[in-house]
């Protein structure tokens, strides 16, 4: 049985803006609101509207909750240890990661009764989340595997959230990315996409999109459910967290800022790569971003072209125009100087990332291989500097995407 999708109710959101938050929840798939005791105070909502548009979960957070949230909540979670008076639902937040068996030693000596367990602890390294998944089977077999709630928290926690949530009674996920009540939570449109497309027990494979920033992605509507949107702090050191999915996961597409990174890990050859593919001893690394730059050169039409930026995108460039017989410039951001830049140019610095000052543009056409909101935010910055936006982001999207459709799937 797939588990039943929550989301929080975010702090400040009161009134007409707390209703529409749950009107939209509704919409989109969630099975329960979550209404925190530490997030919102009495008297600040109505949790009786709230509960006609979508059913209330009331979490115990920091002190008793609020009469008005007990009336209206279909369920109540309270911590581990508190009255036992209308409580649906246990919780336990370990400060730090825990074995097996003193996870399973916290919930025996205060045995939660007939209700539903909740039981949260931070990741730790990524090698934690397999001692997560034997925590998670031990207390199912103690109390019941449809009692059973296990969730991580930390910046590397979603894909093992994800891994979780097969084996779990509740989901905890965030409406957009703006609205994360922990870190490490996934999006509600993944979750939902995943429990409509039949879910996929915990020892089938996977495919995942690595990236930081990534909540807009259309990738994961396009491939094969479930497709893990796996959004990391752009530091993060793949190497170890992949060892740990690899008996999870069949591949994953790869985005910004880790093209470069994935290829060294892979031991590829390739200055970049954007598809891992899961083999015997680890990963093989592919670049389909070659086909996505292809289209786009076509669709610009010049026998000449620049880069702005010398990242993963321009090493795509570099074999499309090799191929198109286009000559390339790479202009990187140190070598940006101030006087105004003519020509057809393709952007490929991340969106949200500053622009170098003394960008000016006299009337060139610049490129946009992003889309969605990064796509509006880069024309932006195009049109503030003097330039015409050209957009190519569908085209190269699709294009690359369908590249890592067929290696995908030629593996099956």
């Amino acid at each position: 049985m797939a588990a039943r999708l929550v989301v929080t109710l975010p702090p400040g959101r009161s009134g007409e803006a707390a209703l529409e938050f749950a009107r939209r929840a509704r919409r989109e798939g969630a099975d329960l609101l979550e209404l925190r005791g530490d997030f919102h105070a009495d008297g600040a909502i109505d949790a009786a509207a709230l509960a006609r548009e979508l059913p209330l979960l009331a979490a115990e957070r920091g002190g008793e909750l609020p009469r008005a949230f007990l009336c209206a909540a279909a369920e109540i979670d309270r911590p581990l240890g508190s009255p036992a008076e209308g409580t649906t639902l246990r919780s336990w937040h370990a400060d730090r990661p825990l074995t097996p068996s003193e996870a399973l030693a916290v919930w025996e000596s205060c045995v939660p009764g007939p209700t539903a367990l909740k039981h949260v602890e931070p990741l730790g390294t990524p090698r934690d989340g397999l001692r997560l998944l034997e925590t998670q089977r031990r207390l199912g077999q103690r109390f019941g595997a449809a009692r059973i709630t296990v969730l991580a928290v930390g910046d590397l926690a979603l894909p093992f959230r994800c891994l979780l949530a097969a084996g779990n009674e509740l989901d905890y996920v965030a409406l957009d990315g703006q609205s994360l009540a922990a870190p490490g939570q996934r999006l509600l449109a993944d979750a939902v996409r995943e429990r409509d497309a039949g879910g996929r027990d915990r020892g089938g494979r996977r495919l995942g999109l690595l990236g930081a920033g990534i909540a807009q992605s259309r990738s994961p509507e396009r491939h094969r459910q479930p497709f893990d949107r796996i959004d990391l702090p752009p530091d993060t050191e793949l190497a170890p967290l992949l060892a740990e999915l690899h008996q999870f996961y069949d591949g994953f597409a790869v985005t910004s800022p880790f093209k470069r990174e994935a290829a060294r890990m892979a031991g590829s050859a390739l200055p970049a790569v954007n598809t891992l593919l899961r083999t015997p001893d680890g990963w093989s690394g592919a670049n389909t971003d070659v086909d996505g730059a292809r289209e786009a050169v076509r669709r610009l039409g010049v026998a000449e072209l620049t880069a702005l930026g010398d990242g993963g995108a321009t090493a795509a460039l570099r074999e499309a125009c090799a191929r198109e017989q286009v000559r390339l410039s790479v202009l990187r951001r140190a070598e940006v100087f101030g006087h105004a830049l003519s020509g057809t140019f393709v952007w490929t610095w991340p969106p949200g990332l500053a622009a170098p000052d003394g960008l000016r543009f006299d009337r060139a056409r610049v490129a946009v291989i992003a889309y969605g909101e990064r796509a509006r935010w880069v024309s932006r910055e195009i049109r503030t500097r003097g330039g015409r936006p050209v957009a190519i982001g569908g085209r190269w999207f699709a294009a690359q995407a369908h590249g890592q459709e067929r290696l995908w799937e030629a593996m099956r």
